[in-house]
């Protein structure tokens, strides 16, 4: 006889819901959604200018985002924590 062997599949990343779906990451001014819970803020120097940083979880998927305001820098704004 064979023994049971437990395959317990891999942890697959959460799927984003609609809304943070809609995020338009990496622009500047682009608006979160009305799920998002403002977390810690901290400052980052980016070259020579200090840019802050503000963490949003979001309470429909649990998503973790970073929003960047950089007024240099149109490119910057939300974009997914790193895990």
């Amino acid at each position: 006889m064979t023994a049971a062997t437990d395959i317990t599949p891999a942890t697959e990343p959460t799927p984003l819901c609609e809304p943070c779906q809609g995020i338009q990451r990496n622009w500047r001014g682009a608006p979160g959604h009305a799920e998002l819970r403002q977390g810690n803020n901290r400052k980052e120097l980016h070259g020579r200018s200090e840019v802050t940083i503000t963490g949003y979880f979001c309470d429909r998927c649990g998503a973790h985002w970073h929003y960047t305001n950089d007024k240099r820098n149109q490119r910057a704004g939300w974009s997914l924590a790193p895990d």
